[in-house]
């Protein structure tokens, strides 16, 4: 079964923000709330990286741990998504996320006023049918249920965001990782083919 992930490469990372805009459009997202959003560490000087964040999945997701109403939950492919059905603005989750990635539309009110919780669903939608007017409402498109990838990575000009089967992710990313720092060396014959090939035609 697959595991699915965010993975944000912040050496491609250039802080365009294509992937929070493509997130609120494709998903109607209440005005003061974003699902994602691009962080910039040392902006201005050199060696400054850009990484984009929103709810990561956690296999071990600690929202889910101290919610008082069992209203966030985990899929089978490892989705973390919510119930806003029963969800009372208490705001644990926002406080137990690493990531911030919990966001509730009237902001740090009194307990029970800030709304319903809203997140990053991987475009998986919610509990609703597949599809629903319900669930779009909610939720957002379920591009998942379609066989499509989070908006915010297909958005992504530089492919710096990834998202998809976890063992698929990684791959990609160790061999960017392998290829970075060969300069002129990354591309063309020797990388392809080896050095034993040097003379082939």
């Amino acid at each position: 079964m697959a595991r699915m992930k965010f993975l944000c490469d912040a050496e491609r990372c250039i802080e365009c923000n294509s992937c929070v805009t493509a997130c609120k459009n494709e998903h109607e997202v209440p005005w003061g709330v974003n699902r994602r959003r691009v962080v910039t560490i040392n902006d201005g000087v050199p060696g400054e990286r850009s990484i984009s964040v929103a709810c990561m999945h956690c296999s071990d997701a600690p929202c889910i741990a101290v919610c008082p109403t069992n209203v966030i939950y985990q899929t089978e492919e490892g989705v973390v998504l919510h119930d806003k059905d029963g969800c009372i603005g208490c705001g644990y989750c926002f406080y137990a996320c690493p990531f911030g990635a919990p966001q509730f539309p009237n902001g740090p009110a009194a307990f029970g006023a800030r709304g319903k919780m809203d997140k990053c669903t991987f475009c998986a939608g919610g509990p609703e049918e597949n599809g629903s007017q319900a669930e779009f409402e909610k939720y957002g498109r379920n591009r998942i249920a379609e066989g499509k990838l989070p908006l915010c990575a297909e958005m992504c000009s530089t492919k710096a965001l990834l998202a998809g089967d976890a063992t698929e992710i990684s791959d990609i990313y160790r061999e960017r990782v392998l290829r970075r720092g060969k300069g002129v060396e990354a591309w063309g014959w020797m990388t392809a083919y080896g050095k034993e090939k040097e003379g082939a035609k």
